[in-house]
Formats: structure tokens, sequence, C-alpha cells
């Protein structure tokens, strides 16, 4: 049966059916006997101390209804746990006068009120079951049966029949004998007065827990719609959770209390709002729209929150103001703009306002983006002249940046003939005219900016000595310079070494070498 758990008491009650049952269709000693009308005792006492308590839970209904001031719907209560009370008093009363039938078909009772003929078996079989199955037995299931659908009128519990036949019994639809018999037979077939007794007194025990739990459940109604705050928590409502150091922190303390008695309905522009432990969470992504000129968004929420309450559902309204602000952020570089072609630009883009929420991604129209695991620190590598960098936070675009786009500006050649720069207007003494050195250096602008890009080299060189209009000699020389002692043995005051470089590569970030577009560079220094 549904319903609330059994107390142990009931718990015992239950036992001892089941043991009444198993002992039905056994041939019994008188000791045994006398254990049923122990049995039957302790059910009617129990049945008894069961009406008694369900009788104060009535009388507690009619007090509470009474404090409340007697409002209808508390008095509707009020007649509904009667109607539980007198239907349930009425068919006990029923069952009693059956039970007594019982006794008198077992040769009444002698002067001191017990049972003469315990084991008559024959007579309670044709008061019980019937010559022609007409029974005693066959109306009192109607009775049972009809009481558990006019009980369940006033609970939402669902109760099983009290009468069963075999096949539909928990216990008898094990046996195939037990099985095939109907309410009647199985209860009082073969059965002796105070086995049968205790079968009624059974029953009648289901009864007044059945009424007890219907009860009960009428009981937690009265005043259930009142408003009773029993949740007091203490608030703090501040006007931000972020404070500029030097300015003063401001908010409203108070106490808030919910009822756990209600469950409120609560909504929030048009759509319903997830309850919690009576608190309605709220949360959404803030939209955006039109700012004002402080980068601000007015928004209204608007909503309600319905409550049952004695005078029937209450909605209250509510509508709350706030700003949406313009998400903004803050490119860090040092040369912005312009950007290098085909160089690691290395940009930080960042948020103060949004703070933890700060998580950008990004993408570009002429160039690739590559992350480096910080928030808003990329790599852009430029490959066309102009660059426009998307800009996103948690899936929203806030803006895109344009950048020019530069060449990587071409390296000075460095030239030097035995340790002298060979745009020195003195020239260089025969004597030391032994080797070259040749470099290739980086615009410092561009080198501070991205040094890993600024890295040059030239591929050598062919240095000549030149005598008047005539070449005497020449070599070539590697990458870097190198020795020219060949042409020092055959130099004269007055000649001119002539160098010129073959190229000029530079390496990127990646590693890529690429020749850099310098034209024929050529250097002449004098010998004296």
């Amino acid at each position: 049966m549904a319903g609330s758990k059994e107390s142990p008491r009931q718990k015992m009650i239950g036992m001892m059916y089941l043991v009444l049952t198993a002992m039905l269709a056994l041939q019994v000693t008188s000791a045994i006997l006398e254990k049923f009308v122990l049995i039957n005792n302790s059910l009617e006492q129990s049945t008894g101390a069961v009406s008694k308590v369900n009788q104060a839970t009535v009388d507690n209904i009619r007090a509470t209804v009474e404090k409340s001031g007697n409002r209808a719907t508390d008095l509707a209560i009020v007649k509904q746990a009667d109607e539980v009370r007198k239907i349930t008093s009425d068919i006990v009363a029923e069952v009693d006068k059956l039970k007594e039938q019982v006794v008198e078909a077992g040769g009444g009772r002698d002067e001191s009120g017990n049972i003469k003929n315990l084991s008559e078996e024959e007579k309670v079989a044709q008061l019980m079951i019937g010559t022609s199955r007409n029974g005693a037995a066959f109306k009192l299931k109607d009775q049972l049966n009809g009481y558990i659908d006019n009980v369940s009128k006033y609970s939402s519990n669902k109760y099983a029949p009290l009468a069963l036949d075999g096949k539909d019994d928990p216990i008898a639809n094990r046996s195939p004998d037990q099985r095939r018999k109907d309410f009647a037979e199985l209860n009082f077939a073969q059965t002796p007065v105070p086995a049968a007794l205790a079968v009624l007194s059974q029953k009648q025990a289901d009864i007044r827990r059945i009424e007890g739990e219907v009860l009960d459940l009428l009981a937690s109604k009265v005043g259930a719609q009142d408003v009773k705050f029993d949740k007091i928590i203490a608030m703090l409502s501040m006007d931000s959770k972020v404070v500029v150091a030097g300015t003063k922190f401001k908010g409203q303390m108070f106490l808030a209390a919910s009822s756990s008695g209600i469950q409120p309905r609560m909504s929030l522009n048009g759509g319903s709002v997830r309850m919690q432990d009576g608190q309605g969470i709220v949360e959404f992504t803030a939209q955006g729209g039109t700012y004002d000129k402080s980068g601000l968004s007015r928004r209204v929420l608007t909503g309600s929150i319905a409550y049952q309450t004695p005078a029937g559902l209450k909605t209250v309204p509510l509508s709350a103001e706030y700003f949406v602000a313009k998400p903004s952020y803050q490119i860090e570089t040092g040369t912005m703009p312009p950007l290098y072609l085909g160089c690691a630009n290395k940009l930080s883009i960042q948020s103060p306002q949004l703070g933890a929420l700060w998580n950008p991604n990004f993408s570009a129209d002429g160039a690739s983006v590559v992350s480096s695991g910080e928030k808003g620190k990329i790599t852009v590598v430029p490959s066309a002249a102009s660059v426009a960098l998307n800009i996103s936070n948690a899936g929203s675009l806030l803006g895109t940046e344009r950048f020019k786009v530069n060449k990587v500006p071409r390296p000075t050649l460095q030239i030097s003939v035995g340790g002298t720069p060979a745009n020195d207007p003195r020239g260089v003494p025969v004597s030391s005219a032994r080797s070259v050195k040749i470099q290739a250096v980086a615009d410092p602008s561009f080198a501070a900016y991205s040094p890993d890009d600024a890295n040059f080299r030239t591929t050598g060189a062919t240095v000549s000595l030149v005598r008047g209009v005539k070449r005497v000699t020449f070599v070539t020389v590697p990458a870097g310079g190198g020795s020219i002692a060949a042409i020092a043995q055959e130099a004269q005051p007055g000649d001119r070494i002539v160098i010129q470089v073959e190229g000029v590569q530079r390496r990127n970030f990646r590693g890529e070498i690429s020749d850099v577009p310098m034209g024929a560079p050529l250097a002449q220094v004098s010998l004296y």
C-alpha cells in the first residue's frame, strides 16, 4: 500500500497478520487457538489506540482553523476531516457487528466473557462463505474496497484494495492451492473463531491506519497557503563589486526572508526563472546596442513573482534598471602602426574593463595570427599591404583594427679594408690592404622592434685591384669577407681596390632565408 512509512507497532501487526494467514489452513490445538485470541486482543487494542490518535488529529485541525479565523478554505478541510472520520467509524462499526456474529457462531461467550467454542470452523464458514457463496464475507469485500474508493477522494495517495482474492494477494498467489481461492474462502474457510476474529481485526487496523494517513495529509493543508517566512538570511547589496582605491564603497545591508511553505513562480522578460532553494537564479548574456557617449546602453528588466495566499494567487511585479558597458580594449605595441611584411609583429591587446571576463580570440584579413597562449598576446604575420584585425570576446565581435604594412627596411652595408672603413677619404695603406670585411647591418629601429627578423648577411663579394682603367687582378671572398693577400702582393700606391657585393639575404623568425633586393652594391678604396 502507498502511504507514509509504517511505525514499529504497525510492522508488528503486519507480522502477526502474516502468521495468521499462514496458519489458517492448519488443524490447530487449543493452545494455538488461545494464541489467536491474544493476537486478536492485541489488534483490537492497537486499533483503539490509533483511533484516539486520529481523533486528536481532527481536534488539532479544528483548533488550528479556529486560531486562523475560521477561513472558508480551512473550514472546508475541517469538513473533509469529519467526513473521513465518519466513513471510517461506520465501516469499523460494521466489522464489529460481524465479529459479534462470528462469536455467536462459536456458541457465544461464557459468564467470564470468554468464547465458548474456540475451535468452531463449520459455522464460521456458513456465516462468512455461505452454502451458496452468499455469506457475509462477500458483502464485507465490497464494503472494504468501497471504503478505499471513498477515502481516496480526500488523499493524493493511492491505496491498494483491502479485500483481495488469492490471485491478487501478494502471499497467497505464491501457492497454487491458495491462488484459486476468492477473498471469502481464502480468509474464512476452515478457520476457527479466534482466527476469523483476528482477520477482521486486522482489517480494522488497516482501516484506522489509512484514516490516520489521510487525516495527516488534511492537517498539512490547514494554513498551507499562508505565507510564513521561516528562512531568514543576511544580505548585502553593493552598488558595485569593483571599487577604485581612494573612492567610497557603497551598499545596503538588510535581512531577506523566504518561506519553505510556498513555491513561488518567477518570470523575467517573458521567460521562466530557474528556482533553487526558493530563490530565482538569474543568468543571461548581456546584449549591447546603442551606446551613449559614456559607452553605456540602458536596459530594463521586467518580471514578476507569483505565490499563493489565502485570498488566492498573488503576483508581485518588479522592474530593475541596469546598464551594459561597451567593451573596450587597448592595443599595446611600440610600433603601431605600421606592421612589417612577413615579420613577427607581436601585439598585446587587453581590456581592463572586462577584467577576468577578457578571453579574446582573433582573426585577420591579410595576415595570419599566431596565439602565444596568454590572453590577448598574439603574433601577427602580414602577407598583404594592409591588415584588418578582428577582435572578439565570448563570441561577440568587439571591433576591427586596420594596420598599414611596411616592407622590411634594407640593411646598411659596412665594408672595411685592413680594418679601415671603405668610406674613409684618406684611403688605405698598401701594406694594410690584406683583408676585407663586409657586413649587412639592420635598421636600428627595426632590429629593436623585431630582432628575430633582423638577421642579414652578404652572400660573398668580388674584390678587384684596379690600376688606372685596367683591372690588374681579382679575388672572390665568402660571406662576411676574407683574405685579399694575393691582391696586396701586386698592389702599388695609387691603385684602387673595387669591392662588388654579390647579394644580401635575410633570415626571419621562422628561420626562412630570402634575398634582399639591394641592386649592385659597389665600393672603392684608394691605396697609398
